[in-house]
């Protein structure tokens, strides 16, 4: 074979958001692209704001010399204390420039994080339903994910959690708002998550990092409002990107920050910035930096999702599909009917609707849709869910 032994196991078990998402392209193929009701792939499809295109066009047309060629592998300065100023006032903690690091996407940030930290057979606690990425993340520097369940409600189990916390660990990922449950972790979870680390640390005599994945911060219902990892936790990392904020997926431009009282700050730093560059990314984009700095403020019209979830919510209630309404993100994480969410996923595939199989995200039983897609082909899909629901 070709290949390496382990890339063809991973393709074996590889993404069902990715299967699902080729699957919509040959149905398309077969029966036209209007009458695919395609919910699989978190693509964010709300156009950026009017800003970010003047922005763009004045960034553009800025031709000084040297103004597209390497700058520090952790980013311009200049940008990174614009990122700096940002996250200060959305953790509550006084960051500064050199605790910020620009990276290639949140994707990125997180394979900086883990190269930096983990020697092998390190564990990496994540919670499921988790975003199925980190599995191989962790994997490509030598980690073991060790998954642990979340409660009812899609928030941090700290009894499980506790238990799972070994001499091997060497921290953990969460997501929030979360990537597929649309739940948003409040304070009081991450503070007592951060109590739990820190007894847990003392205990085993190590440092263990909670690494916060937050690229949906800027897109939540409700009033609701993201919590504060460095606040709850100081051997924390937190990494976002401009991906759904400013639905700029397809350019791969985020950060990282670190709790400026994190332990061994300096070599972590150096870590970080060393694994930045010897991981391929050198950089992160050089025109996307000087862009996003310039848009501190800046996200696309969440009231264009808000109003797809209310239109999803309707469908799902009057299909009689049970779900955790989303607090965040763009997704709905309902129960399938039958236990068997893959063959659910099936029955809606026979009325031309993709969805993806929860246990493509740890959680059995359960399915997710993506409302990044026009409201029209939401309300199209009424008669669909409906049809899947009597074939049960």
């Amino acid at each position: 074979m070709a290949i390496a032994r382990k890339m063809s196991a991973f393709a074996e078990k590889s993404s069902w958001i990715r299967k699902m998402f080729e699957q919509g392209t040959r149905m398309k193929a077969e029966f036209g692209a209007d009458n695919v009701f395609d919910f699989s792939l978190g693509n964010p499809d709300v156009p950026p704001p009017p800003e970010f295109e003047a922005v763009l066009r004045e960034t553009v047309a800025d031709t000084t010399p040297g103004v597209h060629g390497y700058m520090p592998n952790g980013g311009y300065p200049w940008v990174r204390e614009a990122l700096a100023a940002r996250m200060s006032a959305e953790q509550g903690v006084d960051l500064e420039q050199g605790d910020v690091l620009m990276t290639c996407g949140a994707a990125g940030a997180l394979n900086v994080v883990m190269k930096a930290l983990l020697d092998p057979g390190d564990e990496v606690i994540i919670l499921a339903p988790f975003f199925v990425e980190y599995h191989f993340y962790i994997d490509n520097h030598g980690g073991v994910a060790r998954v642990v369940p979340c409660d009812a409600e899609f928030k941090p189990d700290l009894d499980a959690i506790r238990a799972a916390i070994n001499e091997r660990t060497k921290g953990m990922i969460i997501n929030s708002p979360n990537n597929p449950t649309g739940q948003i972790y409040p304070q009081a979870a991450l503070d007592a998550l951060g109590v739990l680390l820190s007894e847990a640390g003392e205990r085993y005599g190590s440092t263990l990092y909670l690494v916060m994945d937050e690229p949906y911060r800027d897109i939540v219902f409700d009033g609701y409002e993201p919590a504060s990892t460095m606040r709850a936790y100081r051997n924390a990392i937190v990494l976002s990107s401009w991906s759904k904020s400013l639905s700029l997926a397809g350019e791969r431009i985020g950060f990282l920050g670190v709790h400026p009282g994190i332990e061994g700050k300096a070599a972590l730093l150096d870590a970080l910035t060393l694994a930045n560059r010897i991981l391929g990314f050198v950089n992160a984009p050089a025109l996307m930096q000087r862009v996003v700095a310039k848009l501190p403020d800046v996200s696309v019209d969440c009231a264009i999702y808000a109003r797809r979830r209310a239109l999803f919510r309707e469908i799902l209630d009057a299909a009689g599909l049970e779900y955790l309404d989303p607090k965040g993100a763009f997704y709905f994480f309902p129960k399938s009917p039958i236990e068997d969410d893959v063959a659910f996923c099936g029955l809606l595939q026979e009325q031309k609707i993709l969805a993806v199989p929860g246990r493509g995200f740890g959680t059995p039983g359960h399915f997710r849709l993506a409302f990044s897609v026009p409201d029209d082909v939401i309300e199209r899909s009424a008669d669909g869910f409906q049809a899947a629901m009597r074939a049960v």
